[in-house]
């Protein structure tokens, strides 16, 4: 009598779920497949920005970054704090602080000091990883106050393409 009990027990929970599983497929809103087309889109990465980029040490493009690393190899450098007055087609304008280490008496037991700065981007061109996008290859940063040593007033660097 218990064999028989336990049986009827499985086979109406089973049933129940059966039915739970038909009943929530039937209510499911029916949807036209997706041809390949929809996919492909739907798998293709977010839309070019119309504007130049800068592109960072990790190769990403960024536009208007708060924060950027000038020496990727070692950090020693980088810019912070930027605030972006301009973003367009041409170049791009921000005042931000210079971050540098000064490397005394050696690198890894050096002092990082802050410089404020004017940053400035140009030169927009094709990039290379992505030809669609356009991004800055020069920026110049120009010391409004004190400047690191052996640095001049204005510096410029070329950035990869």
């Amino acid at each position: 009598m218990r064999k028989l009990t336990v049986r009827a027990a499985v086979t109406f929970c089973a049933a129940v779920s059966l039915a739970t599983v038909m009943g929530t497929a039937d209510a499911a809103p029916v949807t036209a497949p997706r041809s390949a087309h929809t996919l492909a889109q739907e798998s293709m990465q977010p839309p070019v920005p119309t504007q130049p980029v800068i592109v960072d040490c990790s190769f990403q493009p960024r536009v208007e970054p708060g924060d950027f690393v000038l020496a990727c190899g070692d950090g020693n450098s980088r810019l912070t704090s930027l605030r972006w007055s301009r973003w367009d087609a041409g170049s791009a304008v921000a005042q931000g602080v210079n971050v540098v280490n000064d490397c005394k008496p050696y690198c890894a037991a050096g002092t990082f000091r802050a410089y404020p700065v004017t940053v400035r981007l140009d030169r927009p061109q094709a990039w290379k990883k992505n030809p669609q996008m356009s991004q800055y290859t020069r920026l110049r940063l120009v010391y409004t106050d004190t400047k690191p040593a052996g640095y001049t007033q204005t510096v410029a660097y070329p950035l990869s393409n």
